[in-house]
């Protein structure tokens, strides 16, 4: 075996490649700042004033990153987060930048409640309960704000029973039967989240997501999710987190014949930059991290580390 390994064979044999291209870049548009803010909990990333979202998309495309996922802070929030659906809203007038100054960038944009509600969860709440019906129609108009205002492919993200469902009919009535659903099909109540509630102020401000974000004890329950979603008309569907889910994500690959993305999340991001900062790990890790995720299966990856592994790939 080691003659497959010497130094200028071993990259024939490589069985996993990660390529620019499958990354996704997460951008947060804050409509309240004036100026790029680091975030505290995630070193060298950024919440984006609207003025400044082209140049780092231009940034990112200059380095051969074409698609981005877009994350809202907007100035107002009300109990039904109102401002995610408005046509004019902080995500909908990033969107038009972007696809006015880069036509051939793909934006994709989260569907979701909880940056844009005082509560901080993903849906209507009535007394200390989630709704889940009563959230889809809002779903299925947020959906559609960003469709009109030019996103390519529209990501929900809230793990509501019939989003996908609810999010297609919707689209496919206004005459967007082309935009595409990315469903965060298998998205697990975990504790890698929490540097992402930060980032986009969706904190909660009571109880937890577990009565709808899935049980991280559970592997066939993704099962169900995914095959749910795809059945409700997803196009891709997505297993978030990524690193420590890496056998979820090779069981949907091996099941599903579906193109799919692994979400390398905050929580990931944070300690990796730590244990850098800290001289406990090099920075090799990341292109190791990120090829793991690839090699298990993902088709595409959301990953805060995208700008700098792709100065290195």
């Amino acid at each position: 075996m080691r003659r497959l390994r010497r130094e200028n064979l071993r990259e024939l044999f490589w069985e996993a490649r990660l390529r620019v291209e499958d990354l996704i870049v997460p951008i947060f548009v804050d409509e309240t700042a004036k100026e790029k803010k680091e975030i505290s909990s995630m070193p060298d990333y950024y919440r984006i004033p609207l003025d400044l979202v082209t140049k780092e998309v231009e940034e990112c495309m200059d380095l051969g990153l074409r698609s981005f996922i877009l994350f809202g802070i907007p100035k107002k929030k009300d109990e039904i987060g109102s401002e995610a659906y408005n046509d004019h809203g902080v995500v909908q007038r990033a969107i038009r930048m972007i696809k006015e100054n880069f036509p051939k960038a793909v934006v994709i944009t989260d569907v979701c409640l909880c940056e844009y509600t005082t509560h901080g969860h993903c849906g209507i709440v009535k007394g200390n309960e989630i709704l889940n019906d009563e959230t889809l129609e809002i779903l299925g108009k947020i959906a559609l704000s960003h469709a009109k205002a030019g996103a390519d492919i529209v990501a929900p993200s809230g793990m509501m029973d019939g989003m996908v469902s609810a999010i297609r009919s919707a689209l496919d009535r206004e005459g967007f039967q082309n935009t595409l659903i990315m469903s965060y099909s298998a998205k697990f109540a975990s504790n890698f989240y929490s540097p992402f509630r930060e980032a986009a102020e969706s904190g909660y401000k009571f109880g937890d997501r577990k009565s709808y974000q899935m049980d991280f004890h559970n592997s066939n329950e993704a099962m169900r999710e995914i095959e749910l979603d795809i059945l409700e008309g997803a196009d891709i569907v997505m297993v978030k987190p990524a690193l420590a889910y890496l056998d979820i994500i090779r069981r949907v690959k091996d099941s599903f014949n579906i193109p799919l993305t692994a979400y390398n999340v905050s929580g990931e991001y944070s300690m990796t930059k730590a244990a850098i900062k800290m001289g406990w790990l090099s920075k090799d890790i990341i292109y190791e991290i990120l090829t793991a995720i690839k090699r298990a299966g993902a088709d595409l990856i959301i990953t805060y580390h995208a700008k700098e592994i792709a100065q290195i790939i």
